[in-house]
């Protein structure tokens, strides 16, 4: 039984995992999905379809579709009213509550032509959905045979794999025998300057267990210790075949490079030398940098530099992540997460989990230049330390005003 007194234990969580499936048109979204939920182990996921268009084509082709289903028609999930999202699984808990339907696991099928990020958005900022459900992870479908053109061509497609906690290669069994690991070598290259964290799976290997996939639950910093430092870890980009590099710099800043080179595609495979240059550059669209301090940031400061971040950043922030050292409150680490433009509230730990008490936030954004957002990321922390330092001492001269 769990001790709720204890820290390092891992606290039972109440909220319904969620796990969003995404990729681009005829990337195999659908087929993944339909060998997921034929197995008994799905009968209580409860699936929801994001429409484009209107009209349900991808109900129609999920094999035994039932009630078990509800289809957002009338645009893509990140385009709808806000408020759809919200009403449609507050009213899904509730009847779930009311005893009509069961489930205890949701997988959202995005449609082609959306970006993960604004689902992400609404489940960590708004309070109906933050207090029922937690996102657990981001499946992306990547088509072998188009997606290098894809990538190159669609800048949707790059904010797909670079937000995904797993990478799915589809239909790479369709390609010629000879082709195929060189095929391989060159998308996981590609990728790999996108994300270099995620996983990454052939969706035909035998060994790939699309249930267990589906049902994955990623760590929560809030469910105890071991929870969170296996988030932070995931957030750092702490993986086995993450060979990124972080630089240490003096002034507590370090930015993460992408290692990974895309090389050069097997001859006779989809990569021409203009789809590899334009593959690159989007590519590179996407940045990442590692905001690390060695000393405690005021909270003061940590609100002037969240609010800076959300006004500069803008939509070009797709993600970021990680815990803080707030100076006012040493032992419990604040945590940070966001989507998009807007960061969520913060939350706290009841304890650090391991000696390393350093701040440390990954930022993923796209469309700005790697250079300059570690640039803007270092400019806004440092203005923020000297906003906070100066309103302390006005505070301090008022107070020694008032005394006299």
């Amino acid at each position: 039984m769990t001790d709720p007194t204890d820290p390092n234990s891992t606290r039972r969580d109440v909220h319904t995992p969620v796990t969003i499936v995404t990729g681009f048109l005829g990337s195999g979204k659908t087929t993944l999905l339909n060998r997921a939920m034929r197995d008994p182990a799905m009968r209580r996921t409860l699936l929801v379809i994001n429409e484009f268009g209107e009209i349900s084509i991808d109900h129609a082709l999920t094999a035994e579709s039932s009630d078990a289903i509800v289809v957002l028609e009338n645009g893509c999930l990140c385009c709808t009213v806000f408020g759809d999202l919200v009403q449609t699984f507050a009213r899904l808990y509730h009847t779930r509550e009311a005893g009509e339907i069961d489930f205890d696991h949701v997988v959202i099928e995005t449609s082609g032509l959306a970006e993960p990020a604004p689902v992400l958005q609404a489940f960590l900022s708004d309070p109906v959905l933050a207090g029922l459900y937690r996102v657990g992870s981001v499946i992306t479908t990547i088509d072998a045979i188009n997606g290098p053109h894809t990538l190159a061509e669609h800048s949707v497609s790059v904010g797909q794999a670079a937000l995904a906690d797993h990478l799915l290669i589809t239909k790479l069994d369709m390609l010629p025998e000879g082709a195929r690991a060189g095929a391989r070598a060159a998308l996981v290259a590609q990728l790999r300057l996108i994300n270099r964290s995620a996983a990454i799976q052939d969706v035909g290997d035998t060994a790939l267990d699309p249930v267990r996939l589906m049902r994955e639950v990623a760590p929560d910093p809030s469910q105890g210790v071991e929870s969170a430092r296996a988030w932070l870890a995931a957030a750092m980009g702490s993986r086995d075949h993450a060979h990124d590099h972080d630089h240490a710099h003096d002034d507590d800043h370090d930015h993460g490079h992408d290692a990974a080179a895309a090389g050069t595609a097997a001859a006779g495979v989809a990569g021409a030398a203009a789809v590899g240059a334009a593959a690159h550059q989007h590519a590179t669209d996407i940045a990442t940098f590692n905001l690390i301090r060695e000393t405690a940031l005021p909270a003061d400061a940590l609100q002037l530099l969240l609010a800076s971040l959300e006004r500069y950043l803008g939509p070009h922030l797709l993600r970021v992540k990680g815990l803080v050292h707030v100076a006012e409150d040493p032992e419990q680490p604040a945590v940070i997460q966001g989507a998009q433009h807007l960061l969520h509230n913060l939350t706290w730990l009841p304890r650090w989990p391991d000696e390393d008490r350093r701040t440390r936030i990954v930022f993923i954004t796209q469309g700005i230049a790697a250079a300059e957002l570690e640039e803007m990321i270092t400019t806004l922390d440092r203005v923020a330390q000297r906003t906070a330092a100066a309103r302390l001492r006005a505070a301090l001269s008022q107070a020694d005003q008032a005394g006299d």
